[in-house]
């Protein structure tokens, strides 16, 4: 990334930090990081696609880095850490208006591990592809769902302590649904 472009995104993390979203304007993120508004047009369209853009590049390395396909519990504590580590950031980002734009990108990254963990779960069992794809869905937007009652209640309960919890509780429920489709499977 050059330097100016990672300047600009340090700049509005920093500010995002201090401040809600809708209250940081292009004037304060060039102070902040000493270029014109030129060079702020030049690489971000506008404030939200900032956000989408490094929105998109975290999550791409928060993927890359910690989440293996035999530990969803790791990238789901690494994600739950991340969002803790950045709270006040994460909050103003939820609470503001592109929220879409962050539900978006959550998905994407609890659809993936999702979907590469069923996949690991699932082994060399014969299920077809499209109850995989049932199951993948129905725990994406379970943990969807606790990511978000987590953040409506800004961040205020131990999502990290309840996740080794949630862990066990969906390896078993995983694995058993599964079976059932596999079992479904062979009597077709």
């Amino acid at each position: 990334m050059n330097y100016r472009k990672e300047a600009i995104a340090e700049a509005f993390l920093q500010l995002l930090d201090e401040r809600p979203f809708d209250k940081i304007t292009v004037k304060d993120i060039v102070e902040r990081c000493g270029v014109n508004r030129n060079t702020f047009y030049y690489h971000y369209q506008d404030i939200p696609s900032l956000l989408e853009g490094i929105l998109k590049s975290r999550i791409d390395a928060l993927i890359e880095k910690h989440c293996s396909i035999d530990s969803l519990q790791d990238c789901i504590s690494v994600t739950v850490q991340y969002f803790i580590e950045n709270k006040k950031a994460v909050m103003h980002v939820y609470r503001s208006l592109p929220r879409e734009v962050f539900i978006s990108h959550l998905d994407h990254l609890l659809l993936y591990l999702v979907r590469e963990y069923i996949i690991n779960i699932a082994g060399g069992m014969k299920i077809r592809q499209e109850d995989k794809e049932l199951i993948v869905r129905f725990y994406k937007c379970m943990l969807v769902g606790i990511f978000l009652d987590w953040l409506n209640a800004g961040m205020n309960y131990d999502l990290l302590g309840d996740s080794m919890r949630m862990y066990q509780l969906f390896d078993d429920a995983g694995l058993e649904m599964l079976r059932h489709a596999g079992e479904n499977t062979q009597t077709e």
